[in-house]
Formats: C-alpha cells, structure tokens, sequence
C-alpha cells in the first residue's frame, strides 16, 4: 500500500525555502524517509511476537461454552443462544462462531487474524485521512501512525492476554471499535453521488452490527457522530456540510436500529434480569455516583501510564513533517481549540456512559485491572485523540522555531521505547502461555481418553492464565465453566482436580 500522496512540484509563487524543510533540506529528502519507515519497525516486531505467540492459547472461560456450541449446533445455533437466551448479541455471535467453528485451531489463528485486521484499518485510515486532508508526508510515517497506535491499543494495557489474546473479549471489546474506525474508509473514499450512497449505506449497516456486537463501542460511535454533527457547522466547509451530515446521522440511525434490536431480545431482557441491569437499577443514584468513582480511577491509570506518550511522539512528528501538496508547511486549524475541547469532552462522556453500563454487571470490578478489556471500547478513541493532540503541537512548533531536528530527534527515540516495556510484558506472557498451553494439551489428552474409555465424571485441574476463570474458582465453591467443560469432551460432570489429588482425598 503506498501512504504518499503524489508529490507536485512547487508553484512558482512559492519561495524555495517554502518547498523544503525549515533546516533547508529538500522537503522529499529519502533521509527523512528512510528514518520514519525505521521508527515503525519496534512497533511492527510486537504485533508480529504477539501473533507468533498465538500458537500458545488455549480455550478458557467462555470459551468451553461456545466449543461445544459452535460444534454441535454451527454458527446459526450459537447466534440462536445469544438472541434467545445470553445477551441477545447476534453480531457477537457471528464473529465468535466464525473463530469457534475452527474450535482449537480457530483460537491459535485468532491473534495472527485480529492484528492483522487492526493494522490494515489503521493504516488505510490514516492513508486516506491524510488524503482527503491534501497532506503529504514521508513514505512510512502513515504506517508509524498505525502501528504505534496498535501496539499501544493492544499491549499497553493491564492485561494483554484478555484484550488481544482471548477472542471472546477481543471480539467483544477489542475489535468493535477497530470496525467503527473501518467504517471510515468508504467516507474518506466518497468523491461523487455514488461513493457517497454507499458510505451512508455502510454506516447504517456498521451502527446497526456494532449495537448487536458491543453495546459499549456503539455508545462512543453515537457520542462522537454526536459530537461530529454539531460541530459540522463550524468545522466543515460547505461543499461538503450536508454529506458529513448526512453520514453522521446514518451512522446514528443505523446504531439505534441495531440497539432496538438488542434490547428487545429475549436473550438481552434475560440478562438484565440476571445481572439486575435494569433502567431503574442502571439509572439509580448510587450506581451512577458509583460508576463515576470507578470510571474516575480507571482515567486515572490510564493518564498516568507513560508509554501513551509515544502516540503524542507519532503526532508530532506528523506536524512536523507533513506538508500541503505544493510543499508549504499546513497552518494549525483555526478552530484547533474547539477541536480540542470537543474531543476531550467526547472521551470523558463516552468513557462514563460505557462505566455506567457495564456496572451494573461487573459493580466495583469495572475498574479493576482484570477487566481492563471494559475499557477497550475507548481506549482507541484516546491513543487517537492523543496522536490529533500531537499533530497539533507539531504544526505549532513549526510556526514558533525553524529548529525542529530536537523535538524529531526527542519523539524518535520516544517511538521507540515506548515500545521496550510491551516487549518484556509480551515475553513474560508468552512463557506464561506455553506453559499453561503444555499442560491443557496433556489434560485434554486424558479427558479425551478417559472419555473414549466410557467414563463419565472426570477430574479437571485448574489452568488460570491472567485472571482467566476456570472452574472451581472461589476455593472450588465455584463450579461455572465446568458444565461446558464437560460438555466439550461428552462428560456427565468434571470434578475439581486439587481436591481430587489432596491427601485426604487418595483413592
């Protein structure tokens, strides 16, 4: 893919220090190339360690209960039990079944396929956004925005097992908004009648499938198209006002057709029934001050983990690097501080309603580091937003100094150690996954022979891997997963395997 727009030669009104860099440089110099297609490298070695360690996961959690689903019953059955019965999440449904089908194997595969998938959105939308702009930049600095941005989304978190190793929560709160982001791609690409018809089309259809996929990601899709909307007015010229209109309230209809859907199930009114999720219990005063206190603590250590600085690097760099297509350097927005204001806002609004929603079901947990996957349905938005910031103070540095090469020099270097703590976290959880893979593989082993051979209760040892539930959890008073368990290797019932191995327990 190339991520440069075609470079035009400079008009002759233009002074030749304005087509080159503020040290005199050629504004093309391969230099300048060369070095940012360097800085994407770190980020670009995680994602591939992260899906070579891929071949190491193995099914836990919810994932015995989808197996035996996806197996028995295909895809259309597992979509019957989340619209019936679980959540009423037929999307969900669907991109679980699509990994579950492939059982085991369809796990291994899913980091390889999900990271892939988060790069080559990423980076196709900063192609095109910079596109639309009229921007040029260095060949390599589109994919630097993509892969650092990925790699801070994906590993610079809490817990990278749950957000991009277990598909059930990457599919439930990884991926949706990686598919909101995707829904951008026909917009950027939208020139005439017919591009634009099928923009407004795919946004309809994208709110409608993330409402059924992730309510949580569908509640920051309709703040920001909110948000896009009001501020049209000011922000967008007018040639072009009445589509980003338009596209924005498709986009919104299209989420409140799929939430209707959602919330008329069967499966979601059993749920709510379940977790007393209620509207009188989720709108309660106490819920609310309570989901204010945790979405409090969870900005809190999201604002204070350093290595989110890399995506301000990466957007200054972008500032001071870009340039118009006739080579002068692009002025700061005029209306930068609304801009600004706007998206901080959109975050923090987001951010709370998706506490609020999910409180009721996780209550304090919500802001525990073991449910940091909760907090993937926003985290993008603010790596993003971050990265906008960092554009901004770029273009501002250029106007104040024509030396630039230190803050270059500083942002390089913070691209590439921001990048040094997910390498150890990554390699740690991969000696952690290859452990507990060998022994799931020697347990599955035994179950699957101990089935074969006519048995029909079977001891099961707990395999946690980061915070992972098992069955038998709550010092073994907790039997869920183990029905599908033993649903998964035609069993009557497992037994708690440390109590079966005690002492006082020897047969």
């Amino acid at each position: 893919m190339s991520d440069e727009v075609p470079v035009t030669a400079a008009p002759e009104g233009v002074r030749a220090e304005e087509a080159s860099d503020p040290a005199g440089r050629p504004a093309d110099r391969p230099w300048t190339a060369l070095w940012v297609s360097a800085l994407a490298l770190p980020p670009l070695a995680l994602l591939a360690a992260a899906s070579w360690s891929g071949r190491w996961v193995r099914p836990g959690a919810d994932d015995w209960c989808f197996l035996p689903a996806v197996r028995d019953d295909g895809v259309t059955g597992l979509v019957g039990k989340f619209y019936l019965d679980d959540n009423g999440r037929v999307a969900n449904a669907l991109l679980v079944g699509a990994y579950a089908k492939f059982q085991v194997a369809g796990h291994q595969w899913f980091p390889l396929v999900s990271g892939v998938l988060v790069l080559a959105v990423l980076w196709s939308v900063a192609v095109l956004a910079l596109r639309r702009a009229r921007l040029r930049t260095p060949r390599g600095l589109p994919l630097l925005l993509a892969a650092l941005t990925a790699a801070l989304f994906l590993f610079v978190t809490p817990n990278t097992y749950k957000t991009h190793f277990w598909p059930a929560a990457s599919v439930s709160h990884t991926l949706p908004p990686v598919l909101a982001c995707a829904a951008l791609i026909p917009f950027l690409l939208a020139r005439y009648r017919r591009g634009r018809a099928v923009a407004l089309a795919v946004a309809v259809f994208m709110g409608a499938f993330l409402a059924t996929l992730s309510e949580e990601t569908a509640i920051v899709v309709v703040v920001v198209l909110v948000t896009a909307l009001l501020l049209s007015g000011r922000l967008v010229a007018g040639p072009d006002r009445k589509f980003v209109r338009r596209w924005c309230a498709a986009g919104i209809a299209g989420t409140a057709a799929g939430a209707l859907v959602l919330v008329t199930s069967p499966g979601s009114m059993r749920r709510r029934e379940r977790f007393g999720a209620e509207t009188t219990s989720l709108l309660a005063p106490d819920s609310l001050t309570a989901s204010l206190r945790a979405f409090a603590e969870i900005a809190v250590t999201v604002a204070t983990t350093w290595q989110y600085v890399g995506a301000v690097a990466a957007g200054v760099l972008l500032g001071l690097l870009c340039r118009r297509a006739d080579g002068t350097p692009p002025r700061p927005p005029a209306h930068w501080p609304l801009l600004t204001a706007a998206g901080l806002i959109a975050l923090l609004v987001s951010g709370y309603l998706c506490t609020v929603v999910a409180y009721p079901v996780f209550g304090d947990r919500v802001s525990d580091p073991s449910a940091n996957r909760l907090w993937n349905d926003y985290l993008l938005l603010y790596v993003i937003l971050l990265a906008g910031a960092g554009a901004l103070l770029g273009l501002g540095l250029r106007r104040l100094t024509h030396r630039t090469a230190p803050a270059k020099a500083v942002c390089a270097a913070l691209c590439v150690l921001v990048c040094v703590g997910p390498a150890v976290s990554l390699t740690d959880l991969e000696t952690a996954m290859r452990a507990r893979a060998e022994k799931w593989d020697a347990q599955d082993r035994r179950l699957r022979e101990g089935a074969e051979a006519g048995k029909r209760v079977l001891p099961y040892e707990r395999l946690v891997i980061s915070d992972m539930l098992e069955p038998f959890s709550e010092g073994g008073r907790r039997y869920w997963p183990g029905g599908c368990v033993a649903d998964f290797y035609g069993l009557d019932r497992v037994t708690d395997g440390a109590r079966d191995a005690a002492p006082g327990n020897a047969q």
